[in-house]
């Protein structure tokens, strides 16, 4: 792309040097540069970028935005200096990759719990209508049914851009995108213009982070700002109005509100609904009138999700009808409340319930069909929200048995976080093991046929951290090992 068009977007900047041409490519990672690359120096949490000038250039870049003007020899490429070198990357990335939300419809997933069920759950629905989607989350970024595992819930700014240029590419036309509070907070989502935000709920999580329940909500809260005045173009934000942050969420929107609920009347609520083991009944009221609802997903959390996704569906304008008839073969969310398939006498689910209010709902499902034990596998992370430790351990004493455990140890003893959990256990029916795969062996080593086992806290996450390290780590590979060699000993 020529440079100087490229910078043009930049209307505040000083430039220092004669600049290229054209560029090749934009990083901000000075590992990745090539020949002809723009390198921006951004200043994250751990690492700043500026500190990999001299490796930028020494590996081709030929332009470099920066804050400051860097102490080094620069002759044979050209300074950009902005104030604010992130804002910069996400005008920068946008016009690269020639603004490519704005040709496709982009639907935004936000809430403490639901998002990678809502998202794929919509994603699913619009494959069966025969539209090409993408599907950017923490299961990672799927386009036109290939896979590509991410280090994070929502890309960062140019990794974005970038995804939504392939998708585009390959004619995609829906992008179904999970929104973390992190990505919100850190700017990841500059720069993408959202058609529909959906709002799921919001309990306690990421307070490390936040700091604050007000903090965490406000900053979920961007997503719905920032939707936009265009006149030219429907927006519209979904909202889960037994929560009250859809109030807040309302106020911060110019778009028009689509509200759901179970507890009060909304434009879709879900009435006379019947928990069965594998399947969910319930009728929706909705703009169209009464319409019964069939759905393998399990639970009440998964009635909120079904209807977020038809509210999403139906402001697309495609008929309720449809959509229900083909919410019928739609199969459970991967790792959430997922049922794994084996022929051993207890059933076996695995659930990304890593807050204390998805501890208690992924209990509350399984109880209506449950008749021997509930053996619960409650885990959290190091180096996180220690607050919400023992308000896990709490929810998660709902279950006959619990076995306390760690998802990713990261940098933190690990008897500490297990001691912190501990402090809210509600009943001595408890272990403590720190070994996640131990953990969960010895949960299945310890249960009798007709019981019920939930392993939860990452659902199908292909990976463990300890320390700074990735190590691979299968919940579902580890329970169906132990269960084929308990039981064809």
């Amino acid at each position: 792309m020529n440079t100087l068009h490229l910078i043009e977007c930049l209307q505040v900047k000083q430039i220092l040097g004669s600049l290229p041409g054209n560029i090749q490519s934009i990083e901000q990672d000075s590992r990745k540069v090539k020949q002809d690359t723009m390198f921006v120096c951004i200043k994250g949490y751990t690492v700043d970028g500026h500190q990999f000038i001299q490796e930028a250039i020494d590996r081709g870049a030929t332009t470099i935005v920066v804050e400051e003007k860097p102490d080094i020899e620069f002759s044979n490429t050209a300074l950009v200096i902005v104030s604010n070198t992130a804002k910069a990357l996400a005008h920068l990335a946008n016009r690269f990759y020639d603004y490519p939300s704005t040709n496709m419809e982009i639907i935004g997933v936000t809430g403490t719990n639901g998002k990678t069920s809502v998202s794929s759950l919509i994603n699913n629905l619009l494959k069966g209508l025969g539209q090409k989607t993408a599907l950017a989350g923490t299961n990672g970024i799927t386009i036109d049914g290939k896979v590509k595992h991410t280090d994070n819930t929502t890309c960062d700014v140019l990794g974005n851009q970038e995804l939504l240029k392939e998708a585009y590419d390959q004619g995609v036309e829906d992008v179904v995108m999970e929104v973390s509070s992190h990505g919100l907070a850190q700017g990841r989502v500059w720069g993408i213009d959202f058609d529909i935000a959906i709002f799921t709920n919001l309990t306690q999580d990421h307070l490390d982070y936040h700091q604050s329940m007000e903090q965490y909500g406000y900053i979920k809260g961007l997503l719905f700002a920032q939707l936009g005045n265009n006149a030219k173009r429907s927006k519209y934000a979904i909202l889960n109005k037994d929560d009250s942050w859809s109030k807040i969420y309302e106020n911060m929107t110019p778009a028009e509100v689509l509200t759901y609920s179970i507890l009060e009347k909304a434009d879709f609520q879900a009435k006379h609904i019947r928990y069965l083991e594998d399947k969910t009944l319930f009728t929706l009221l909705s703009p169209d009138g009464e319409i019964e609802v069939e759905t393998k997903l399990l639970g009440e959390f998964n009635v909120y999700n079904v209807l977020a996704a038809l509210a999403a569906l139906f402001v697309k304008g495609v008929p309720l009808s449809t959509a229900v008839d083909l919410l019928k073969s739609i199969n459970p969310i991967e790792g959430r409340m997922e049922r794994i398939q084996h022929e051993f006498p207890l059933k076996v689910y695995i659930d990304y319930a890593h807050t204390p209010d998805a501890i208690r709902s992924s209990i509350r499902t399984v109880s209506t069909f449950k008749r021997n034990r509930l053996i619960y596998v409650a885990g959290t992370g190091g180096d996180r929200d220690k607050e919400k430790r023992p308000l896990m351990a709490k929810e998660a004493s709902l279950a006959d048995i619990v076995i306390l455990t760690i998802n990713d140890l990261r940098n933190e003893n690990a008897t500490n976080i297990l001691h912190d959990m501990e402090k809210g256990m509600q009943h001595e029916n408890y272990s403590m093991i720190s070994d996640r795969k131990e953990a969960i062996e010895h949960a299945v080593e310890i249960s009798e046929p007709g019981d019920i086992l939930i392993i939860a806290g990452k659902g199908k996450e292909h990976y463990q951290i300890i320390g700074n390290t990735k190590h691979p780590h299968s919940d579902e590979t580890i329970v169906t090992s132990y269960l084929n060699r308990k039981y064809n000993k």
